[in-house]
């Protein structure tokens, strides 16, 4: 096989793995030790979070085109990627606390549902909490008032309850 089709095999590997994204952030992970990075991968793969190096230049031609096309202007020296496929900042929040532990761990840039951020952006993407918890919160909040309103109500009848049998002795 030509070096050519080597390359194309790689791109369409990237571009596949774009098409299913909802989320890609760029990360510069030299320095990290071998077990930093495996404790990290292991974190990630558990998260449904593809991580991977790539060349900038066959991330350059994957990303032509799509969403995630101002990431070119970060590809710049080592850049490795994160994928996130269903929650959208899975991945971030996971190399966020990651990095809190590891210094050598920066975050580059990162496109999230189409929108581009630079690090400081995708830091704070970093600490929304996930969609599942966001949900549960947002549950929680409906349930309460209800739950109030019933322990109400039920305290008038109770008392509406006594009010009556006093009347009937």
């Amino acid at each position: 096989m030509a070096k050519v089709e080597q390359k194309q095999v790689i791109v369409n590997e990237i571009k596949e793995k774009l098409e299913k994204a909802a989320s890609v952030v760029m990360v510069d992970a030299r320095g990290l030790t071998v077990e930093q990075d495996t404790a990290l991968r292991k974190q990630l793969r558990d998260a449904g979070v593809d991580y991977k190096v790539y060349k900038n230049t066959m991330v350059h031609f994957a990303i032509q085109g799509t969403q995630f096309e101002g990431l070119d202007e970060y590809l710049a020296g080592p850049s490795t990627f994160a994928f996130s496929y269903e929650d959208a900042t899975a991945a971030a929040s996971i190399l966020n606390k990651v990095a809190k532990d590891v210094e050598v761990l920066e975050f580059k840039a990162g496109v999230v549902e189409g929108v581009l951020y630079d690090a400081a952006g995708i830091t704070k993407i970093a600490d929304i909490p996930s969609r599942d918890v966001l949900l549960s919160k947002l549950l929680g909040s409906f349930k309460s008032p209800m739950s109030s309103f019933a322990r109400v109500i039920d305290q008038i009848a109770q008392k509406g309850g006594e009010a009556g049998e006093a009347a009937a002795e």
